[in-house]
């Protein structure tokens, strides 16, 4: 059973952040970002120090590759994150009186855009993750929950317009299922996957190994 309490707060954290994008964005709250940053501020420090509150995939993708994560529980962590947006894009549908996520496929002419900034925020937010959660650096910190919740803020409102601000593969497999057309979700998992895996070749550059010195 150990590990359990890690895989269950994964999706108990991807539950409820995504419960947080379906309400605020369904429900067409100005406020929409604010309410999804300051949820995932929340949720960073009430699992942190259980499984490392990732709660995306792309940001599990980093961590394994900077050395923090096994193999086997990065594919873990990616069906509970899973689990956990399905889940609550299930709930948010119902709780919304099965109202959806009103919207088209992204026209050809700005899908290069869109994949960009899926990839270019999920970046600098598992580079982040990376630098205030797992570094030697910043151990101990009080702050990495808020860098990472602001972090998530910044993009949903600078991107949100242009690729609807997923930045994470378990939201973009709820965006689908709370009605934004499947043919974008190929966006949702290549920009952030490909996103993760830069931040943590970025790391590395950022943060070299000493000889003799732990990773």
């Amino acid at each position: 059973m150990w590990g359990m309490n890690r895989y269950l707060t994964e999706f108990i954290g991807t539950f409820f952040l995504v419960l947080a994008i379906g309400t605020s964005v369904i429900g067409q709250s100005p406020f929409a970002p604010v309410a999804i940053g300051g949820m995932l501020v929340a949720l960073v420090f009430m699992g942190g120090h259980v499984s490392g509150a990732h709660y995306n995939p792309a940001v599990s993708l980093a961590v394994g590759l900077r050395g923090k994560l096994t193999p086997k529980d990065m594919v873990i962590y990616w069906i509970a994150q899973i689990l956990g947006a399905v889940a609550a894009a299930a709930i948010t549908r119902w709780v919304i009186m099965g109202k959806g996520i009103e919207s088209t496929v992204i026209p050809s002419s700005r899908i290069a855009a869109a994949l960009t900034v899926e990839f270019l925020f999920t970046l600098i937010l598992a580079l982040v993750i990376l630098n205030v959660a797992t570094a030697k650096g910043t151990s101990g910190n009080s702050f990495y929950g808020l860098a990472i919740g602001i972090t998530v803020m910044a993009g949903a409102i600078a991107g949100g317009g242009v690729s609807r601000g997923a930045f994470n593969p378990a939201v973009g497999i709820a965006l689908i299922a709370m009605g934004v057309p499947v043919q974008d979700l190929w966006l949702y998992l290549v920009g952030p996957l490909a996103g993760g895996a830069m931040a943590a070749l970025l790391f590395r550059m950022q943060n070299p190994v000493v000889e003799g010195e732990p990773a």
